[in-house]
Order: structure tokens, then sequence, then C-alpha cells
């Protein structure tokens, strides 16, 4: 294997900590996105589509300053981003706090203390769906892959439709809608991936290219012809040089790799990303679909053209983490359910445990500071929000169980998880169970996983990051039917240490939301008037298990 780690002595950091300062006019754009379609409203950042990439260094603070010009609240979240002490920051509208009213200005401050490869979006009313998303690189002058160059692929996925109109469909009653009918295609940094550009290679040097999957929905694949691709970073966390041929990217993920460039300028070759076509209909040029690039060492030189192009599942299981961390040891498990559930009207929602969230009438942040002792009672938050409460420091189990035709990736706010197990379902005999080993073994972190369909997995994290925190499916469609709660960590030593700041709380006095008590706005256990928590069956109704056995399910 390569040798790619520099190590490198501690020495104090002789770098000034900056402010980076990003000012943001949140406004509608009508656009096609270069794209054959119809234009169609999305949601930009000063009247323009896609949103330039934020890039920052370790210790730096980022300042967003936003102005909503929407005619709807909105908000902005740092996904990966930890927000140690800034739980209030973290961009849920009812969870962190009030969201961002239309015709007023909000800023940000995060302190950056981590590096890697990240992204901002919309967290109110899944706006990254309609385009208010875009890459956060942090960069750490000692990072101990140090490389001459690095490259960077955000991937998404541009619908003629709007997220609105999306879920509108949807929850068609029967659960027969189906969004397919209008497909959508493919962008590689914000344009149609037919025009993806070239990358340059010098030989035996070095190169980090950082993918970012913003795909509301399918799957993708990263290769290069005749080159290896050495995995030194998941979502954030440094891991152990891991070689290999193809790299698999679910909804909200991210990845860096490193490649060696040839030795010589004798031939160019292509890079490729391949959109998949699994758990989706197939509908020709969009599942699955091919977008190849040049590799070019010289622009005289011959491309080498390979007969086929390497796909494989991503193998969380065989990565260690470069900073040796052990398999935690449990101290509670938890079972969540990945389902869908029906009213009585067959109207759809998906689950945790058939538990469709609604959000609280008061920010559950907010409740965790101003209940006092019942803030360590789960039904504080309300039962629609399918909270738990979690003791400080202590080491939570959760699997992960998808019984039905539907993959979700799974993203926790706040912390990493280790990845410990996966096999399917409906295994009886153990067969398909894969598992870390106990001892000598330091499992991957990540804060995004998917769980494909018929699977289980098995992850764990240590709760230390008081705040309140969302579970949820990233796909744009589940979360906007419910496929979300939440982890309140340590509310006792929430209340000790964390004081909101008072722009925080005048966006809710803006919008005339209330800032103390429990889910119903109460400083007692009265919940009258919290949101209900409607009853769904598991069933799924027959027109729609017709139609999901015809390969248009969500």
């Amino acid at each position: 294997m390569m040798r790619f780690i520099k190590y490198i002595p501690l020495l104090v950091s002789l770098v000034q900590a900056k402010h980076v300062v990003q000012d943001w006019d949140i406004t509608y754009v009508t656009t096609n996105r270069g794209l054959n379609q119809p234009p169609r409203r999305g949601v930009g950042v000063n009247n323009k589509l896609p949103i330039p990439v934020v890039r920052a260094e370790l210790g730096d603070t980022l300042i967003l300053n936003v102005r909503n010009s929407l005619d709807v609240p909105t908000s902005v979240h740092a996904h990966g981003i930890l927000q140690h002490g800034t739980n209030y920051y973290d961009g849920v509208p009812m969870v962190n706090g009030c969201g961002i009213a239309p015709g007023s200005n909000f800023t940000y401050e995060i302190p950056l203390q981590q590096s890697g490869t990240y992204w901002l979006h919309g967290h109110a009313a899944e706006q990254n769906f309609d385009g208010l998303q875009t890459p956060l690189i942090i960069t750490d002058p000692n990072d101990p892959y140090p490389v001459d160059e690095e490259y960077l692929f955000a991937v998404d996925d541009w619908w003629p439709i709007t997220i609105k109109e999306s879920l509108a469909i949807l929850q068609q009653p029967g659960g027969l809608g189906t969004p397919f009918v209008y497909p959508p295609q493919t962008l590689i940094n914000g344009v149609f991936g037919n025009l993806t550009k070239p990358v340059t290679f010098e030989p035996e040097k070095t190169y980090r290219i950082r993918l970012v999957s913003m795909m509301s929905l399918p799957l993708w694949e990263f290769a290069i012809d005749d080159h290896e691709l050495y995995i030194v970073e998941v979502d954030g966390v440094l891991t152990k040089p891991k070689a290999v041929n193809v790299v698999r990217m679910a909804p909200a993920q991210r990845v860096s790799v490193l490649v060696r460039a040839k030795n010589t300028v004798a031939k160019n070759y292509q890079y490729h990303i391949t959109v998949l076509d699994e758990y989706v209909p197939p509908i020709p040029g969009v599942y699955p679909a091919q977008f190849d690039g040049a590799v070019v060492y010289h622009p005289d030189a011959p491309v080498d053209i390979v007969q086929s192009i390497p796909s494989e599942r991503f193998d969380e299981l065989s990565i260690e983490t470069l900073e040796y961390e052990p398999v935690l040891v449990a101290d509670q498990s938890m079972f969540l359910n990945l389902t869908y559930g029906f009213t009585e009207e067959e109207i759809p929602f998906e689950t945790i445990n058939l538990i469709a969230y609604q959000d609280s009438l008061v920010p559950s942040l907010f409740s965790a500071l101003t209940t006092g002792e019942r803030a360590i009672n789960p039904i504080t938050y309300g039962p629609q929000t399918n909270t738990r409460v979690l003791k400080y420091n202590e080491v939570v189990e959760m699997l992960f169980w998808s019984p039905t035709e539907l993959p979700h990736p799974m993203h926790l706010h706040g912390h990493v998880f280790q990845i410990i197990e996966r096999g399917l379902v409906n295994d009886t005999t153990g067969a398909s169970r894969q598992r870390v080993p106990d001892t000598g073994f330091s499992p991957l972190q990540r804060d995004t996983v998917h769980v494909t369909q018929g699977e289980y997995v098995i992850a764990r994290f240590r709760a230390n990051n008081p705040g309140v925190w969302n579970l949820h499916c990233h796909f744009s469609w589940h979360i906007g039917l419910g496929f979300n709660m939440l982890m309140v960590v340590g509310p006792r030593e929430l209340q000790r240490t964390m004081r909101l700041p008072p722009a925080v709380i005048e966006q809710c006095r803006i919008q005339g939301i209330a800032t103390h008590g429990n889910a119903a706005g109460h400083n007692s256990f009265n919940y009258m008037g919290a949101p209900d928590l409607p009853f769904l069956e598991a069933a799924l109704p027959e027109a729609a298990a017709k139609l999901a056995a015809a390969g248009g399910s969500i």
C-alpha cells in the first residue's frame, strides 16, 4: 500500500484564526438549471443557482449572514458540523430555534472545530430539494494526508417539480402517487452531468478528490480508469487509507480519496460518475445514467478506454478510523423500525416505529432549557416528536431495521457513530451477519449510514454533546413525510451550560412562537393544545402494494 500519512510534530499553531464571512440573501430563482426541462421556481442565494462553494480552515469561525427574501421561513444546516456548544445554530426550525422569518435577517456564528468535507443546506420545508445547498470544505494546515492539489465533485439531482408538489403527489390516498413521472436530471458541480469538466494530473503527484452527495434520492458511484482510490475521510472523519476501485455514495454522505498519478504522460484516462437504478424505477438516461469526464495528463495523448467500469457496495465494516477508538460498549440499545404507515384514509407517511414526526408548538431545545426536571421526561417534547432522552456521555446503540422495499440514508445531527454490524432482517440463520472485530479494531465513524431495503444496521455513539439533535432519513421526500425523531442529550448539563443568544429568541418573537414550556407551551404537565399523534397502520393498501411491486415505490 502506498504511504500517504505525514507525521507532524505537535506545534503551537501560528496561523491566525479568521472569520469567514458569507452574505446570503436567500431568494427564489426561476431556472431550469441548464437542463432540457421547463423552468420552475427554486431557492437560491443572491438570486443565483448554484450556490458557490464555501471554504474555510480549521479554527476559523463561519459568519453566515442570512437575509430571508422568501415568503416562508428558511434556515441553514451545516451538515456534519457537530455544533459543540452551539446547538441553537444547527438550523432545524422548531427544534433548535424558530427558523428565519420572511423579510428578516439572522446571523449564524459557527466555530469550525472540525476539518473535512461537509455541506450547507436548507432544513426548513426541505428547501435543499429546491436548490438551497452547497459544499462546505474545511481544510487543516496540518492535515496528515498532504496533497499537491484537490478536486471536488458535488453531485445532486434537479427535478422539474418542487418539493411541495412532490409531497402532494406522494400523499395521494392509497399511496398511489409517484413523482417519477417527472424525472430529474443529474448535476455535477451545479451543471448538467454531461458537461462535467476535465481534471488535470501531473506525473507522480498526489491528488485529493472530495465527493459530496447532495442527492435527494439515488445512489451514485465514482471511479477513475486504471487508478486506485485510497479512502482517507468519511463524513469528516479521517480514516486509515483503504484501497478501492470505486466509491458508492448515498444521499448526504461525503468521502475523500487520494489518487497517486502515473509516472508518465503517455495516456489520458476517464473518470466516471454513475447514477444507479437501485430502489428507483428504471428511466432511460436517468436511472441508470453514466457521466464521463477526462483525466488529462497531456493534451495530445490518446485516451485509454476500458471495457467495464467497477461497481460495488461501500464496505464500511472494513474501514478503520485514523485515530484509534475501540468498539464502544453500549449502555442502552434502541430498536428503530424504519417503515411507512397509513392513516384510515390511506394517506401514507414515513415513520420511525410507526410515529410520523410533527413539530411541537415550542422549539424542542427551548423546552429542554426551560422545563427544569421535566426536561428528562420524553413526553415534555410531545409524543409526535418520538423523542429519546439520553444521559450525558452514555453509549447508545441504534438498531436500524428496514423491513420494507425502501432503503434509508439515516443521518444523526451533533454526533458521529461507529458502524458495528450489518445483516438481513429476514435472516434466521445468521449467515448474512457481518460485524467488526470486538478488539484491536477502530470502527469507521460517520454521521450518515445507508440502510438498504431488507437490511439492519447496528451503530453506536457516545452521547457527549448536550443538545437536541435530529435523527432522520435524508431522502428529501421521506423527511417531508415525517421520517424524523429527536435525541435530547444531557438536558441537565444543557441547562447548566447553555444560554440562548438574543437573536435566536428574537426570531421566535417575530413569528409569535412561544419560547418556554413543553410541547404545548405550558410550564406543567398540561399538554392541551399540543399536536396530535395520528394513528397509523403498517399494512400497505392493496393498490399501493401493486404499485410498489411494479417499481413505483417511494
